[in-house]
Protein backbone atom coordinates (compact mmCIF):
# COMPACT_ATOMS: atom_id res chain seq x y z
CA UNK A 1 0.00 0.00 0.00
CA UNK A 2 1.22 3.49 -0.88
CA UNK A 3 0.52 6.14 1.74
CA UNK A 4 -0.48 9.45 0.19
CA UNK A 5 -2.81 11.03 2.75
CA UNK A 6 -2.26 10.96 6.50
CA UNK A 7 -5.15 11.60 8.84
CA UNK A 8 -4.46 12.95 12.32
CA UNK A 9 -6.89 12.83 15.23
CA UNK A 10 -6.22 15.74 17.58
CA UNK A 11 -4.72 19.14 16.81
CA UNK A 12 -2.89 19.89 20.04
CA UNK A 13 0.85 20.22 20.40
CA UNK A 14 1.58 16.71 19.17
CA UNK A 15 -1.07 16.62 16.45
CA UNK A 16 0.15 19.91 14.98
CA UNK A 17 3.75 18.69 15.08
CA UNK A 18 2.89 15.43 13.30
CA UNK A 19 0.89 17.39 10.73
CA UNK A 20 3.86 19.68 10.11
CA UNK A 21 6.45 16.97 9.51
CA UNK A 22 3.98 15.00 7.39
CA UNK A 23 3.25 18.01 5.17
CA UNK A 24 6.94 18.83 4.86
CA UNK A 25 7.45 15.24 3.67
CA UNK A 26 4.88 16.00 0.94
CA UNK A 27 1.99 13.96 2.32
CA UNK A 28 -1.50 15.41 2.14
CA UNK A 29 -2.72 15.88 5.70
CA UNK A 30 -6.22 16.01 7.19
CA UNK A 31 -6.43 16.95 10.88
CA UNK A 32 -9.58 16.13 12.85
CA UNK A 33 -10.61 18.14 15.90
CA UNK A 34 -13.96 18.45 17.63
CA UNK A 35 -13.96 22.24 17.39
CA UNK A 36 -15.43 23.83 14.26
CA UNK A 37 -12.44 26.20 14.32
CA UNK A 38 -10.00 23.31 13.97
CA UNK A 39 -8.75 24.36 10.52
CA UNK A 40 -7.54 27.88 11.42
CA UNK A 41 -6.40 26.70 14.86
CA UNK A 42 -4.29 23.84 13.51
CA UNK A 43 -2.90 25.87 10.61
CA UNK A 44 -2.00 28.69 13.01
CA UNK A 45 0.03 26.31 15.20
CA UNK A 46 1.79 24.79 12.21
CA UNK A 47 2.41 28.19 10.59
CA UNK A 48 4.03 29.55 13.76
CA UNK A 49 6.43 26.61 13.81
CA UNK A 50 7.19 26.86 10.09
CA UNK A 51 7.76 30.62 10.40
CA UNK A 52 10.32 29.99 13.15
CA UNK A 53 12.13 27.52 10.91
CA UNK A 54 12.16 30.05 8.06
CA UNK A 55 13.41 32.88 10.31
CA UNK A 56 16.28 30.65 11.48
CA UNK A 57 17.27 29.80 7.93
CA UNK A 58 16.37 26.12 8.31
CA UNK A 59 13.56 26.17 5.75
CA UNK A 60 12.82 28.09 2.57
CA UNK A 61 9.74 30.31 2.69
CA UNK A 62 8.31 28.65 -0.45
CA UNK A 63 8.71 25.20 1.11
CA UNK A 64 6.93 26.32 4.28
CA UNK A 65 4.09 27.80 2.24
CA UNK A 66 3.72 24.60 0.20
CA UNK A 67 3.66 22.47 3.36
CA UNK A 68 0.97 24.61 4.94
CA UNK A 69 -1.15 24.27 1.79
CA UNK A 70 -1.11 20.47 2.18
CA UNK A 71 -2.87 20.64 5.57
CA UNK A 72 -6.59 21.00 6.12
CA UNK A 73 -8.60 20.67 9.27
CA UNK A 74 -12.03 19.15 9.77
CA UNK A 75 -14.56 18.79 12.56
CA UNK A 76 -15.96 15.63 10.94
CA UNK A 77 -14.19 12.33 11.67
CA UNK A 78 -15.72 10.82 8.51
CA UNK A 79 -13.47 13.10 6.43
CA UNK A 80 -10.58 10.77 7.34
CA UNK A 81 -12.27 7.83 5.57
CA UNK A 82 -9.98 7.93 2.53
CA UNK A 83 -6.67 8.17 4.41
CA UNK A 84 -4.21 5.30 4.06
CA UNK A 85 -2.73 6.04 7.51
CA UNK A 86 -4.52 7.62 10.48
CA UNK A 87 -2.55 8.67 13.56
CA UNK A 88 -4.41 9.30 16.82
CA UNK A 89 -2.91 11.89 19.16
CA UNK A 90 -5.40 12.55 21.97
CA UNK A 91 -5.04 12.39 25.77
CA UNK A 92 -3.55 9.36 27.54
CA UNK A 93 -6.89 7.73 28.32
CA UNK A 94 -7.38 4.12 27.24
CA UNK A 95 -11.19 4.29 27.09
CA UNK A 96 -11.04 7.46 24.97
CA UNK A 97 -8.51 5.96 22.58
CA UNK A 98 -10.52 2.73 22.24
CA UNK A 99 -13.63 4.76 21.46
CA UNK A 100 -11.79 6.67 18.73
CA UNK A 101 -10.29 3.50 17.25
CA UNK A 102 -13.70 1.84 17.25
CA UNK A 103 -15.06 4.77 15.21
CA UNK A 104 -12.05 4.86 12.89
CA UNK A 105 -12.32 1.12 12.27
CA UNK A 106 -15.93 1.57 11.14
CA UNK A 107 -15.24 4.41 8.71
CA UNK A 108 -11.70 3.91 7.39
CA UNK A 109 -10.92 2.04 4.20
CA UNK A 110 -10.29 -1.68 4.84
CA UNK A 111 -6.55 -1.50 4.16
CA UNK A 112 -5.94 1.65 6.23
CA UNK A 113 -3.39 1.52 9.04
CA UNK A 114 -4.50 2.93 12.39
CA UNK A 115 -1.71 4.22 14.65
CA UNK A 116 -1.66 5.65 18.16
CA UNK A 117 0.80 8.24 19.41
CA UNK A 118 0.29 6.94 22.96
CA UNK A 119 3.21 7.49 25.34
CA UNK A 120 2.59 4.44 27.50
CA UNK A 121 -0.69 2.59 26.89
CA UNK A 122 -1.00 -0.92 25.48
CA UNK A 123 -1.29 -1.06 21.70
CA UNK A 124 -2.85 -4.52 21.99
CA UNK A 125 -5.57 -3.11 24.25
CA UNK A 126 -6.21 -0.20 21.87
CA UNK A 127 -6.32 -2.57 18.88
CA UNK A 128 -8.87 -4.78 20.65
CA UNK A 129 -11.51 -2.11 19.91
CA UNK A 130 -11.14 -2.78 16.18
CA UNK A 131 -11.74 -5.60 13.71
CA UNK A 132 -8.29 -5.01 12.18
CA UNK A 133 -5.76 -5.52 15.02
CA UNK A 134 -3.18 -6.58 12.43
CA UNK A 135 -3.30 -3.03 11.03
CA UNK A 136 -2.91 -1.26 14.39
CA UNK A 137 0.40 -0.15 15.90
CA UNK A 138 1.97 2.56 17.98
CA UNK A 139 3.77 5.48 16.32
CA UNK A 140 5.19 7.34 19.30
CA UNK A 141 6.59 10.73 18.30
CA UNK A 142 8.48 12.99 20.69
CA UNK A 143 7.87 16.65 21.51
CA UNK A 144 8.63 18.92 19.72
CA UNK A 145 7.92 16.66 16.75
CA UNK A 146 9.70 18.80 14.11
CA UNK A 147 12.91 18.73 16.20
CA UNK A 148 13.04 15.33 17.89
CA UNK A 149 14.34 12.67 15.50
CA UNK A 150 13.21 9.48 17.22
CA UNK A 151 10.07 7.54 16.33
CA UNK A 152 9.17 4.49 18.44
CA UNK A 153 7.11 1.94 16.52
CA UNK A 154 5.22 -0.26 18.95
CA UNK A 155 4.06 -3.65 17.79
CA UNK A 156 0.95 -5.10 19.39
CA UNK A 157 0.37 -8.85 19.65
CA UNK A 158 -1.46 -8.88 16.31
CA UNK A 159 0.41 -6.16 14.37
CA UNK A 160 1.47 -7.63 11.01
CA UNK A 161 4.93 -7.47 9.47
CA UNK A 162 3.45 -5.50 6.57
CA UNK A 163 1.92 -2.88 8.86
CA UNK A 164 5.21 -2.45 10.70
CA UNK A 165 7.15 -2.19 7.42
CA UNK A 166 4.82 0.47 5.98
CA UNK A 167 4.97 2.51 9.19
CA UNK A 168 8.77 2.25 9.20
CA UNK A 169 8.89 3.50 5.62
CA UNK A 170 6.62 6.44 6.47
CA UNK A 171 8.81 7.22 9.49
CA UNK A 172 11.88 7.32 7.25
CA UNK A 173 10.08 9.66 4.83
CA UNK A 174 9.32 11.91 7.80
CA UNK A 175 13.05 12.08 8.52
CA UNK A 176 12.84 10.06 11.73
CA UNK A 177 15.18 7.46 13.14
CA UNK A 178 12.87 4.49 13.66
CA UNK A 179 13.18 1.95 16.47
CA UNK A 180 10.83 -0.91 17.29
CA UNK A 181 9.72 -0.96 20.91
CA UNK A 182 7.95 -3.69 22.89
CA UNK A 183 4.27 -3.30 23.75
CA UNK A 184 4.93 -2.75 27.42
CA UNK A 185 4.07 0.40 29.41
CA UNK A 186 6.39 3.31 28.62
CA UNK A 187 7.95 1.39 25.71
CA UNK A 188 11.71 2.24 25.71
CA UNK A 189 12.19 5.96 26.32
CA UNK A 190 9.48 6.73 28.85
CA UNK A 191 10.13 3.62 30.88
CA UNK A 192 13.64 4.98 31.49
CA UNK A 193 12.76 8.69 31.53
CA UNK A 194 9.78 8.82 33.92
CA UNK A 195 11.63 7.52 37.03
CA UNK A 196 14.27 10.21 36.40
CA UNK A 197 11.63 12.97 36.30
CA UNK A 198 9.76 11.48 39.27
CA UNK A 199 12.97 11.54 41.34
CA UNK A 200 13.60 15.17 40.40
CA UNK A 201 10.08 16.21 41.47
CA UNK A 202 10.49 14.28 44.72
CA UNK A 203 13.79 16.06 45.44
CA UNK A 204 12.09 19.39 44.84
CA UNK A 205 9.19 18.44 47.11
CA UNK A 206 11.62 17.47 49.88
CA UNK A 207 13.15 20.95 49.63
CA UNK A 208 16.62 19.68 48.81
CA UNK A 209 17.16 22.04 45.89
CA UNK A 210 15.38 24.71 43.87
CA UNK A 211 14.09 23.87 40.35
CA UNK A 212 16.87 25.92 38.74
CA UNK A 213 19.53 24.14 40.78
CA UNK A 214 18.22 20.69 39.93
CA UNK A 215 18.01 21.47 36.22
CA UNK A 216 21.35 23.29 35.93
CA UNK A 217 23.07 20.46 37.83
CA UNK A 218 21.81 17.85 35.38
CA UNK A 219 22.55 20.03 32.36
CA UNK A 220 26.12 20.82 33.40
CA UNK A 221 26.89 17.59 35.23
CA UNK A 222 25.31 15.09 32.86
CA UNK A 223 25.41 17.01 29.58
CA UNK A 224 21.63 17.05 29.16
CA UNK A 225 20.16 19.81 26.98
CA UNK A 226 17.26 20.24 29.44
CA UNK A 227 16.98 19.50 33.13
CA UNK A 228 14.31 17.04 34.30
CA UNK A 229 11.84 19.67 35.55
CA UNK A 230 12.06 21.81 32.40
CA UNK A 231 11.68 18.61 30.39
CA UNK A 232 8.54 17.69 32.34
CA UNK A 233 7.16 21.15 31.56
CA UNK A 234 7.85 20.55 27.88
CA UNK A 235 6.25 17.08 27.86
CA UNK A 236 3.28 18.34 29.89
CA UNK A 237 2.83 17.52 33.57
CA UNK A 238 -0.51 15.86 32.84
CA UNK A 239 1.14 13.54 30.31
CA UNK A 240 4.03 12.87 32.70
CA UNK A 241 1.57 11.97 35.46
CA UNK A 242 -0.50 9.73 33.17
CA UNK A 243 2.59 7.78 32.11
CA UNK A 244 3.81 7.45 35.70
CA UNK A 245 0.40 6.20 36.82
CA UNK A 246 0.31 3.62 34.00
CA UNK A 247 3.79 2.37 34.89
CA UNK A 248 3.05 2.22 38.61
CA UNK A 249 -0.30 0.46 38.10
CA UNK A 250 1.40 -2.18 35.94
CA UNK A 251 4.60 -2.82 37.88
CA UNK A 252 3.96 -1.45 41.38
CA UNK A 253 7.56 -0.31 41.64
CA UNK A 254 8.20 2.76 43.87
CA UNK A 255 10.43 4.35 41.22
CA UNK A 256 7.34 4.89 39.05
CA UNK A 257 5.12 6.39 41.77
CA UNK A 258 4.22 10.03 41.11
CA UNK A 259 5.04 12.41 43.99
CA UNK A 260 2.11 14.28 45.56
CA UNK A 261 3.52 17.59 44.24
CA UNK A 262 3.16 16.44 40.64
CA UNK A 263 -0.43 15.38 41.28
CA UNK A 264 -1.27 18.71 42.95
CA UNK A 265 0.18 20.72 40.07
CA UNK A 266 -1.87 18.80 37.52
CA UNK A 267 -5.02 19.26 39.63
CA UNK A 268 -4.29 23.01 39.71
CA UNK A 269 -3.97 23.16 35.92
CA UNK A 270 -0.26 23.96 36.02
CA UNK A 271 0.67 21.63 33.19
CA UNK A 272 3.87 23.22 31.90
CA UNK A 273 4.54 25.15 28.73
CA UNK A 274 1.15 24.49 27.17
CA UNK A 275 -0.62 26.35 30.00
CA UNK A 276 2.13 28.90 30.59
CA UNK A 277 2.92 27.65 34.10
CA UNK A 278 4.56 24.52 35.43
CA UNK A 279 7.77 24.31 37.42
CA UNK A 280 8.60 27.52 35.55
CA UNK A 281 6.54 30.43 34.20
CA UNK A 282 6.33 30.77 30.40
CA UNK A 283 3.82 33.58 29.97
CA UNK A 284 0.29 33.26 28.68
CA UNK A 285 -0.62 30.62 26.08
Amino acid sequence: MIVQTIGIVGCGQMGAGIAEVSALARFDVIVYGRNEDVNPMCRSRVKASLDRAVSRGKLAAAEAEAALARIRGTAHLADLAGCELIIEGVAEDLALKQSIFRSLDALARPDAILASNTSSLSITAIASATNRPDKVLGMHFFNPVPVMRLLELVRGLHTSDETLAIAAKVGAWLGKVVVTAPDSPGFIVNRLLIPYIVDAVAELERGRAAPETIDESMKLGAGHPLGPLALADLIGLDVTLAIADTLYATYGEPRFKAPPLLRRMVAAGRLGRKTGQGFYAYGKR
